[in-house]
């Protein structure tokens, strides 16, 4: 089987012949995507405690999005979404005082909000 033609690096100015992508010097460092620990938490999620209780109460205490509610907006909650990220901490996961109902669309934005903020964070 015939191998891949050498071609240059992908990194602006440099010559190196590589297979593919970016050569040992400037290949980019590989990013770990989930924590141990966020992965640990994420299955809380799936736990009865979420899916049997506080999801679907919260939904019926509050079935329209908070967010598009402020904008006068009358539209249904789709997700069930921490107002302070829980981060881990189990007490702030289960504690009904900090959850809101938004619509996915608002969900989405929040939480992508979040995750841009908290890698700006690390960053520094």
């Amino acid at each position: 089987m015939a191998s891949k033609p050498l071609r240059p690096c992908l990194h602006p100015s440099c010559t190196a012949l590589v297979r593919s992508g970016y050569c040992e010097r400037h290949r980019p460092p590989r990013v770990e995507r989930r924590s141990e620990d966020s992965r640990r938490w994420r299955r809380w999620y799936s736990l009865p405690v979420w899916t049997d209780d506080l999801r679907p109460e919260q939904l019926a205490r509050e079935p329209f999005c908070r967010e598009c509610a402020a904008h006068g907006l009358r539209v249904y909650a789709t997700d069930v979404d921490h107002v302070v990220p829980h981060d881990g901490d189990w007490s702030k996961f289960i504690d009904p005082e900090n959850l809101q109902s938004l619509c996915h669309s608002c969900h989405g934005r929040k939480t992508a909000a979040e995750s841009r903020a908290k890698a700006r964070g690390k960053r520094r």
